[in-house]
């Protein structure tokens, strides 16, 4: 198993390198560790579900 920096994930998952820091810090990426200033992240973790997302009623949420 390998590890990616915070930045090296966020080019992996399209997303912003401060969005990786904030779920690091929330602990919602598994394995995850500050190694002094740097966020080390297990290579082969997936990406946590994105929780800010609302769900559409499609998805069976918020019917009645």
């Amino acid at each position: 198993m390998g590890y990616l920096s915070a930045r090296e994930t966020a080019e992996k998952w399209d997303i912003s390198r401060r969005r990786v820091q904030l779920l690091c810090e929330q602990g919602r990426i598994i394995g995850a560790f500050k190694l002094s200033d740097v966020w080390v992240i297990p290579d082969d973790v997936e990406k946590p579900m994105d929780g800010r997302k609302m769900r559409s009623k499609k998805d069976g949420i918020g019917t009645d």
